[in-house]
């Protein structure tokens, strides 16, 4: 098995000086099955200082020199999935075809899209006689969860590859070895010694310490909101850019001409898939007040369908959640719903009846909820869905802005110009009308206490670079977009 007792830096795998370690837990069985090394601030400086070292010589290197890296690591990606699918499966608990697709495959999706972009990636074009130069944004502190761990390791470290940055990931300890792996792929790929450096630790201690280090430019975070506002108060004072991709209670929006199952099934799937551990969960679902009835007994029928249990058991199609602290979270979460009033249409506090052991919750749907309720305010971050009745369009769009986060939003409704209408009146960055196909291309982040910054496509590769203006820079230059 990948050690996760090592850490990646200057391009070699090194005993850590910490000698602080903690249990990776299973959590289908709630047993241990390895151990991570907890890095301490020396760690976290020896790996910002291979990342700072490195720096002028790769942010130098051309175009061509990246794309031809980034090409190695799709190639070698792609030989090690199915040990990407063994890890994910086992340290987040997902069922086998979600560790495959979506959760491993979306990073080598990723890294594709990184490198079209990149063939073409305007780093350099002028207006009039001024140049405006694009540049790496320099040594860069990535922090990444556990929800879907290849997805965020992989939008933040191709894009900073791409532009010629240098790294330093922190990975969540409780799924440190899918990171482990993919350092492996980035060494067999031939890195740069420096580029690329992997510490594992806590999010208080290795991450606050990452945040604040006077070396580092750049800090591009996916958590919590509550530690987004930590890692961004750690890298005030240094007065670096920070990138947030924070939590959410993201609204499905269901328009009185909606084909009304459709758009059930597309809520509850989507909330299901990965245990409803997903920042852009749809978990409000809002209908017509008149069809709530009918939605509830829609979702019932799903989330009867749902089939809970270990990740590698024939017919799961939802696994555990990570931990116990979370599980524990989402429990007292129902037991608000129930006490506050909610309708109960199915699941409800405990595990299921056939789960003796690991941190399974069942798919529950709760009714004639109020937006002042604790389950429709708070993010669950469970595969629990509310259904909130509306009166009217602007109702829904107004009850869908009623809400601290703006990640995303999800809309369902026959009339795409009232559709288009009620999109652009949410205040999130990501909307989906009628379940379309996924768009890698898209931006991707949030308004409000979601965050800021943006993932995916060009715009991740916007975020890793500095912009310099050169006034007087003279005529244009005929080929802008082989400047690297």
């Amino acid at each position: 098995m990948t050690d996760t007792t090592l850490f990646y830096i200057d391009g070699a795998w090194v005993t850590p000086l910490s000698t602080t370690r903690r249990d990776v837990i299973d959590p289908a069985t709630e047993t241990p099955f390895a151990e991570v090394a907890l890095a301490e601030d020396a760690d976290v400086d020896r790996a910002v200082q291979a990342a700072r070292a490195a720096f002028p010589a790769y942010a130098a290197t051309s175009r061509a020199e990246r794309l031809a890296l980034l090409r190695r690591i799709i190639a070698i990606y792609t030989r090690r999935m199915p040990d990407l699918t063994a890890a994910v499966m086992r340290e987040l608990g997902a069922p086998r075809a979600f560790a495959e697709n979506p959760q491993v495959w979306i990073g080598l999706a990723h890294l594709q899209k990184a490198a079209d972009i990149l063939e073409t990636f305007a780093f350099e074009h002028s207006i009039g006689t001024t140049r405006i130069v694009r540049e790496p944004a320099g040594v860069c502190a990535l922090i990444t969860p556990w929800n879907w761990p290849l997805n965020q390791i992989v939008v933040k470290i191709a894009p900073a590859l791409a532009t010629g940055c240098t790294m330093v990931l922190k990975p969540s300890e409780l799924t440190p070895v899918n990171a482990a792996i993919f350092a492996e792929i980035l060494h067999e790929a031939g890195t740069p010694p420096g580029v690329f450096n992997l510490i594992q630790g806590e999010g208080p201690t290795a991450g606050r310490a990452l945040a604040a280090h006077p070396e580092i430019d750049l800090v591009s975070f996916t958590g919590s909101t509550r530690a987004g506002i930590d890692v961004a108060h750690a890298a005030a004072p240094g007065v670096k850019r920070v990138l947030q991709e924070l939590g959410g209670k993201s609204p499905f929006i269901v328009l009185p001409d909606a084909d009304l199952p459709k758009a059930v099934a597309s809520c509850t799937g989507t909330v299901f898939a990965n245990s409803g551990q997903s920042c852009d969960s749809p978990t409000r679902l809002l209908v017509p007040r008149a069809r709530a009835g009918e939605a509830a007994e829609l979702a019932r029928e799903a989330a009867r369908a749902v089939r809970v249990g270990p990740p590698d058991a024939p017919g799961t199609t939802m696994g555990p959640l990570i931990s116990h602290r979370q599980w524990t979270h989402v429990q007292r979460l129902i037991r608000a719903g129930l006490d506050g009033g909610a309708t109960l249409i199915t699941g409800g506090p405990g595990r299921p009846d056939h789960c003796a052991a690991g941190y399974y919750v069942q798919p529950t749907i709760f009714a004639d909820v109020a937006l002042d309720m604790e389950i429709a305010r708070e993010e669950i971050f469970g595969p629990v869905v509310t259904i909130i009745p509306y009166d009217t369009v602007e109702d829904a769009i107004r009850m869908g802005n009623d809400t601290p986060y703006g990640l995303a939003a999800y809309i369902h409704g026959a009339d795409l110009t009232q559709a288009r209408h009620v999109a652009r009146a949410i205040r999130a960055g990501a909307i989906s009308v009628n379940d379309p196909a996924l768009d890698l291309n898209a931006p991707f982040g949030g308004y409000k206490q979601s965050g800021n910054g943006r993932e995916c496509g060009a715009f991740g590769f916007d975020d890793f670079t500095e912009i310099k203006g050169i006034i007087g820079f003279g005529e244009p230059a005929p080929a802008a977009v082989d400047a690297a």
